[in-house]
C-alpha cells in the first residue's frame, strides 16, 4: 500500500483564517480510504527530513501568512530533494503563499500567490469549471459548485497543465493544475479553505484522482 504523508499547518506555519486541523483531518478521511496515511503538524522537521524512500506522496496543507521564516530554506531544500528523487506532491490551497522569499518553491509548484496582486472574492458558492483536457485528475468530473475561497490572479507557469478554473471579474482563473517533469509530478489543488470544501463529492473525487495520478508515476 502506498504511503502518504500529510503535512498540516501549525505554529509558525499556520494563520488565523485557515482551520488546518479540520481540513487535514478531512484529507486523512479521503486518502485513508485507499492509502497508508500519516499526519504530522511539525512542518519544518517533516519537510527538512523528507525522503522518497519513506513516503510515496506528500500532501502539503499549511501556510505562513506569506511571512518569510528562518526554517523556509531548509523546508524547500527538503522538498526539492524529495521531488528530485521521484517523490510526488499534492499541494493544497494556501500553501501557494508559503516560502515567499524562496523562488525555488514557485518553480516546484508551478505558481504562487503574489502579495499585492493575488486575492480572493468573499468566500461562498464557488463554481468550478473542469477544462476539456481528458487529464486523469479531472477525467469523469463535471463542473461543480462548492463552498470555498476562489484564489484569483495567482502567478502560474506556462509549463503547467491547467485542469480547472473559476471566473472572477469576467476573467478565468486557474484553480487546479498538474505539473509533470522528468523526475516528479505535482498537483496544485487551490480548493480546501475549510472543511466544507470536502463536503463536495466532486472535490473528494478530484483529490482521489490526483493522488492516483501522482502515485501512478511510481508504480
Amino acid at each position: 500500500m502506498s504511503k502518504v504523508l500529510i503535512v498540516s499547518g501549525a505554529g509558525e506555519y499556520s494563520d488565523p483564517w485557515h482551520p488546518f486541523p479540520d481540513t487535514s483531518e478531512r484529507l486523512v478521511d479521503v486518502l485513508g480510504s485507499r492509502y497508508d496515511v500519516t499526519l504530522t503538524t511539525d512542518v519544518a522537521a517533516a519537510l527538512a527530513d523528507l525522503s522518497a524512500d519513506d513516503y510515496d506522496l506528500v500532501v502539503l496543507n499549511f501556510g505562513s501568512n506569506a511571512r518569510e521564516l528562518p526554517t523556509d530554506t531548509a523546508c524547500v531544500d527538503g522538498i526539492l530533494r524529495y521531488v528530485s528523487a521521484g517523490g510526488a506532491l499534492l499541494a493544497s490551497h494556501v500553501v501557494a503563499t508559503a516560502f515567499p522569499a524562496d523562488p525555488r518553491w514557485e518553480e516546484i509548484l508551478g505558481g504562487r500567490w503574489v502579495r499585492g496582486t493575488t486575492m480572493h472574492p468573499p468566500q461562498g458558492d464557488a463554481e468550478i469549471h473542469i477544462l476539456p483536457t481528458d487529464h486523469p485528475v479531472t477525467r469523469g468530473l463535471d463542473h461543480f459548485v462548492l463552498q470555498d475561497e476562489r484564489y484569483s490572479y495567482l502567478r502560474v507557469s506556462p509549463d503547467v497543465e491547467v485542469l480547472a478554473t473559476h471566473v472572477h471579474d469576467e476573467l478565468e482563473h486557474p484553480v487546479v493544475w498538474a505539473y509533470e517533469r522528468p523526475t516528479s509530478r505535482v498537483v496544485y489543488d487551490g480548493l480546501g479553505h475549510d472543511a466544507r470544501s470536502y463536503d463536495s463529492e466532486q472535490h473528494r473525487d478530484l483529490v482521489l484522482n490526483a493522488a492516483e495520478w501522482l502515485l501512478d508515476a511510481k508504480a
